[in-house]
């Protein structure tokens, strides 16, 4: 007799039927297709963040500075001195980009707080006094009623610091190189800048600060917060610094952070305070990321008061 031969496995127990692989397939295709599209989106959303946030940050710095306002209590200033305000203003950085127009917007904001005195704190410009010059000429507008204080910057020195210091004086500013001038309520002192060794022309705090009268408050210009130290060691009771820019933007955020001992705002070393601004102007980019430009009124408060 003839035996029927017996049925082999059938395609759907052992693998997909012909009319399932197609679908497999166009399902694979989809999900890549989903995520080559969110892989998209979230890439375009990020550089349209990042873009976003840079052009804000320019415009922030062509703007101008905005005014910031702080109390610093000083222990042995005199009551008659309670409300004196010091308008500091750092890294204003003229150049070819913030030339005579920002300068303008710089004096306008400054006289319009109408300042005791104005602490100009180094970093004035990026370039000699021939190209820059005219640039710098609005500054010759300041107004306070103490008058305007100048220290260098570290670009001073990479600007011409000598031919600077002169132009600085015909603007109506009086430079403090390692010198120390008693006003009616305190004692002022101003060191030069750490670039300035380079010329032989270093900060001597010995010089600015050794044969004051200890009974006396003094605050210092000093462009860079690392001076505070030996601030400190003088008994000064504030410091007035920039030279950070607040980091600016990344990396130098990180830099600022590694390099200073206070980035932004008020601190305090010992008996010393540290006031370090962010800076009206930048440098390189003309733009400031999460570190807004500002002039800084300080309103010193007397604890007799």
């Amino acid at each position: 007799s003839v035996v029927p031969a017996r049925a082999g496995p059938s395609a759907g127990a052992d693998g997909p039927s012909s009319s399932e692989a197609p679908r497999a397939s166009a399902l694979a295709a989809s999900a890549l297709s989903r995520r080559v599209f969110v892989s998209r989106v979230a890439g375009g959303t990020a550089a349209a963040v990042a873009l976003g946030t840079t052009g804000w940050g320019t415009y922030g710095v062509l703007r101008g500075p905005r005014v910031k306002r702080l109390t610093v209590p000083l222990a042995r200033l005199p009551r008659s001195a309670h409300g004196f305000r010091i308008a500091v203003v750092s890294d204003i950085h003229l150049g070819p980009v913030l030339g005579r127009d920002f300068a303008r917007t710089v004096v306008d904001t400054i006289n319009s707080t109408q300042p005791d005195m104005i602490a100009v704190v180094g970093d004035l410009v990026d370039g000699s006094v021939k190209n820059l010059g005219p640039a710098a000429a609005p500054l010759a507008g300041l107004e306070s009623r103490l008058g305007t204080y100048f220290v260098t910057g570290n670009h001073e020195y990479f600007s011409g610091a000598a031919q600077w210091l002169d132009e600085v004086r015909t603007l109506g500013m009086r430079p403090l190189e390692n010198a120390r001038t008693e006003l009616p309520y305190f004692d002022l002192a101003g060191v030069n800048d750490f670039q300035g060794e380079s010329e032989g022309q270093g900060p001597d705090f010995g010089k600015a600060l050794g044969d004051r009268d200890p009974a006396r408050a003094c605050v210092l210009m000093a462009h860079q917060p690392v001076q505070v130290h030996e601030a400190v060691h003088y008994s000064v009771d504030l410091q007035l610094s920039g030279h950070t820019h607040g980091g600016q933007l990344w990396p130098g955020n990180l830099i600022a952070r590694a390099a200073n001992p206070t980035v932004a705002g008020l601190d305090r070393y010992g008996d010393t305070q540290l006031y370090v601004s962010r800076g009206a102007g930048a440098w390189g980019p003309p733009t400031r990321v999460w570190a807004p430009s500002d002039i800084t009124v300080i309103e010193l408060a007397s604890r007799q008061a």
